[in-house]
């Protein structure tokens, strides 16, 4: 296989697998931390679980990607790629002990969430310190393929870690402390891994003086507001994000729903719920694998737009056909679906942005399609904690969703109709 034959490539070369390692060991520690805080959250058995506490949980994880993100390069332009990975990872470790010894001290949640916050606010630099560090380690004909294999390879590596966070909740007698302190020792493990690579190999050059940081911190703000003016002229690219926004919105509405059934409605214990609950994100995570499979052959039937068309009009009648039984089987089948259509419109909106959006502003509208995919994940949140009852069951959201999904399919069709 071709990816196979790229990837033996690009582990002949020294400081690619380095810089690697970090990122995986970076991303497999991500994966465990943030099990540990799902589970703490949902399944401890001192706390009564609510669709409030989800949310709150989702906000920690999410909002300092969408808010930091942005940003981040500017500060990843002053300070050594290197020290970024090790100092980060350093100070995430300790952070990571902190959360810990607040589970184990059973904390005010706000003082359990400020602790969980500042450790994923931190991931946010180490993420863009290692795409910005790629190109000093590999060539420049090779750097496509390394873009392709590096982040899939992190993301594996998360969901890893969230495989070995049940894990060793299971061993450990259902200890969130344990696992968040096992979280806490792969980054250390990262940390270390970072003091193979040179310090100055990965940059930014010491040559060249940087901008002034608050110049360059308004410089970002006014480009983002020039892509986001950018995107308002360009109708396919602004309809696609919308409408992958409002269908992520959908998916997390319906996450909080699977969380609060496992805990409650399809559980008497703790481990039996957590273990629907790992069931249901595997079926989600086939479902994201099958998109990436089906996407590309169906984007080339249908075209982008005919794509995320047959997405949200299959969820509008599958998810009320599905979910309002509120039993398991169903939902496991409709978290498969739900993960296909959900990664297949990303896929397809990807396509539109790349294909319509001008060169010079594709990466600030990818910066604002981050911002809005993360923002309307945590925004679904706070509405399920409005709308569900404590055990999840809800035909009010269901069928809200459906009809979210169906105004899509409606929007899209029209689109691809005037297209």
């Amino acid at each position: 296989m071709s990816v196979v034959r790229d990837l033996r490539v690009l582990l002949r070369l020294t400081n690619f697998r380095r810089l690697l390692a970090v990122r995986l060991l970076s991303q497999c520690a991500d994966g465990v931390y943030q099990v540990a805080l799902a589970t703490y959250v949902v399944f401890s058995p001192e706390k009564q679980t609510s669709p409030t506490a989800i949310a709150s949980a989702m906000a920690v994880l999410l909002l300092p990607y969408s808010l930091v993100g942005p940003f981040a390069g500017v500060f990843l332009d002053r300070w050594q790629r290197r020290q970024v990975f090790l100092y980060g990872n350093l100070l995430r470790a300790l952070l990571a002990c902190g959360t810990a010894v607040l589970v184990v001290a059973s904390v005010p949640d706000w003082l359990f969430y400020a602790s969980a916050l500042s450790v994923t606010a931190v991931n946010r630099f180490v993420l863009a310190g290692l795409s910005a560090a790629l190109p000093r380690v590999v060539d420049e004909e090779r750097l496509v393929v390394a873009n392709s294999l590096s982040p899939t390879a992190g993301t594996l590596a998360a969901t890893v870690g969230g495989g070995l966070a049940f894990g060793v909740r299971l061993i450990a007698d259902n200890s969130d402390a344990v696992v968040v302190a096992f979280g806490a020792a792969l980054y250390l493990l990262a940390a270390l891994a970072s003091l193979r690579i040179p310090q100055g190999l990965l940059g930014p050059d010491s040559t060249v003086t940087p901008q002034r940081l608050t110049s360059a911190l308004a410089s970002t703000a006014r480009g983002l507001a020039e892509g986001l003016r950018h995107l308002a002229e360009r109708r396919p690219a602004a309809r696609a994000l919308t409408a992958v926004a409002l269908m992520r919105f959908c998916y997390g509405a319906l996450l909080v729903t699977v969380l609060m059934l496992s805990r409650y409605a399809w559980s008497t214990t703790e481990s039996e719920g957590l273990g629907l609950l790992g069931i249901a994100v595997a079926a989600s995570g086939a479902g994201f694998f099958a998109a990436a499979v089906l996407s590309p052959w169906a984007v080339g039937r249908l075209g982008p737009f005919g794509w995320m068309t047959l997405c949200a009009g299959l969820a509008a009648v599958l998810v009320p056909t599905l979910g309002l039984f509120f039993d398991p089987a169903p939902f496991l089948v409709a978290a498969f679906v739900l993960g296909l259509i959900t990664q297949g419109a990303k896929i397809a909106t990807d396509t539109v942005v790349q294909t319509t959006v001008d060169d010079a502003y594709r990466g600030r509208v990818f910066s604002l399609y981050d911002v809005l995919f993360n923002v309307a994940f945590v925004g679904a949140a706070g509405v399920a904690a409005l709308v569900l009852p404590p055990d999840g069951r809800s035909p009010l959201l269901v069928v809200l969703v459906a009809v979210v999904y169906a105004a899509i399919a409606l929007a899209l069709r029209r689109e691809r109709t005037e297209g």
